[in-house]
């Protein structure tokens, strides 16, 4: 197929489903997700389809030089990645919500991004289970990795991925947002914790005017994509059942002796969970540690 009828493809399909191109669906999952296994791209894309139909998809488009693999340190598979032909191609998939794809420029620079990108899309995998088996809605497009916001003094924060999820209970529909960080332990646990301090900074952040004009948006910046300031999860995983503990605990320090975080922490809710109880029995169940206080419970009811 060429690359001219592809993009006009693309253009006409602004919300992939089952229905539509395998291929374009992996292909938007890549740019958007950055990086993923057969294997999670068969549970993100087709949960009931066979691995066999998602290897074949990717073997014909790393043909066509759109995408390319790097080998897993400990494991006997792979993690696709999008070319720079790639991205050019997914540049305008509107699934994409206007993000610019971001290619992996070699084998040796995705080698370098896989253990927490991987990790990254297996926490997402375990909310996008959890709302098929409750009937939630949450799927490979309600999930936003790398989402940067000014915090201001020309500093930014990176949130590890940004979430969207809609409760279906009846008639009724809860849409709930959430900033996701996902900790491998591989920052001081001082560091991680201090990821809180920059979200308290941007909840209260308000943009300075130049010179003489206004702010576009009177209020706090987030203002301009939230309509309410998302909840902070917390995910950790790669260490200890005791070390992570301490990790948790430390969260929940920050929380209750870091004035601005306190503050925060009154109206934001704020919750770490373990990345392997996630897995085991959802985010749903009564996994989440709430960082202001009380007993674990799902992260729906931080």
């Amino acid at each position: 197929m060429s690359r001219t009828r592809f993009v006009s493809t693309a253009d006409a399909e602004a919300h992939p489903s089952p229905a539509e191109p395998l291929r374009l669906q992996v292909l938007a999952a890549l740019a958007l997700h950055r990086m993923a296994t057969t294997e999670q791209l068969r549970q993100m894309l087709r949960p009931d389809g066979s691995r066999q139909l998602l290897s074949r998809v990717l073997n014909k488009l790393r043909a066509t030089g759109w995408v390319d693999l790097t080998p897993l340190p400990d494991a006997p598979t792979f993690a696709w990645y999008l070319t720079a032909d790639g991205a050019r191609i997914t540049r305008d998939l509107p699934a994409l919500r206007g993000r610019p794809p971001y290619p992996i420029p070699s084998g040796a620079a995705a080698s370098l991004r896989t253990p927490h990108t991987l990790t990254v899309v297996r926490t997402h995998l375990c909310f996008a289970a959890d709302a098929r088996r409750l009937g939630h809605e949450h799927g490979p497009w309600d999930w936003t990795p790398e989402v940067a916001h000014s915090i201001g003094d020309g500093e930014r924060l990176v949130a590890d991925a940004v979430l969207h999820y809609t409760v279906v209970e009846g008639a009724h529909r809860r849409k709930l947002r959430a900033f996701v960080e996902v900790d491998r332990t591989t920052m001081s646990s001082e560091r991680l914790a201090t990821k809180l301090i920059d979200y308290a900074r941007l909840f209260s952040h308000e943009p300075q005017p130049v010179g003489r004009r206004k702010p576009t948006t009177p209020g706090p910046a987030w203002l301009r994509w939230y309509p309410v300031f998302p909840r902070i999860l917390f995910v950790l995983t790669n260490a200890s059942p005791h070390r992570l503990k301490n990790r948790i605990s430390d969260l929940q320090d920050m929380t209750a002796q870091h004035p601005l975080v306190a503050a925060f922490a009154r109206t934001v809710q704020l919750g770490a969970a373990v990345l392997e109880d996630l897995e085991d029995s959802g985010p749903s169940a009564a996994v989440w540690v709430p960082l202001v206080a009380g007993d674990p419970r799902p992260w729906t009811e931080l």
